[in-house]
C-alpha cells in the first residue's frame, strides 16, 4: 500500500529551509520586542522621576508621543511574532505556502518578502480594499 500523495507546496528539504528562515525571523522579532520593551520601560521610568504636567510642560507632548510611538511599534512586533508562529504551524501541517482563503499557492516572491504571509496577493488585495 502506497502513501497518499503529499499535496503541500513545500517538500521536506524545502520545509527545512523555510523552517530555518521562520526561526531566524522569530529570533530577530523577539530581539526587537526585547529592545522596544527596554525603550518603553526607560521612557516610563524617566517620566516617573520628574513631575510631569503635560499641559504646561513643553516636553510633555513629545514624551507622550514617544511613549505612544514605542508602544505601537511594540504591539506591531508582537503581532508579527504571532503571525510567524501561525506560519510555522501551517508549515508543520503542510499548509504553508497555500492561501488560507482560496487555497491557491502563494507566489514564492511573496513568501520571500513576507515569510508569514497566509494569503495570496489577490486575496490580500481584496481584503485591503474592504
Amino acid at each position: 500500500m502506497s502513501n497518499p500523495p503529499d499535496d503541500s507546496v513545500f517538500q521536506p528539504p524545502e520545509r527545512a529551509s523555510v523552517r530555518a528562515r521562520l526561526t531566524a525571523e522569530q529570533a530577530d522579532t523577539s530581539a526587537q520586542i526585547a529592545a522596544l520593551s527596554r525603550d518603553y520601560d526607560a521612557i516610563v521610568q524617566a517620566n516617573a522621576l520628574v513631575a510631569v504636567d503635560d499641559e504646561h510642560d513643553p516636553e510633555g507632548s513629545s514624551t507622550a508621543f514617544e511613549r505612544a510611538h514605542v508602544a505601537a511599534l511594540l504591539a506591531r512586533a508582537r503581532d508579527h511574532l504571532a503571525e510567524l508562529d501561525r506560519a510555522r504551524e501551517r508549515l508543520e501541517r503542510g499548509d504553508y505556502g497555500r492561501c488560507e482563503r482560496c487555497g491557491e499557492p502563494i507566489p514564492a516572491a511573496r513568501l520571500e518578502a513576507r515569510p508569514a504571509a497566509g494569503t495570496c496577493v489577490r486575496c490580500a488585495s481584496d481584503r485591503a480594499r474592504r
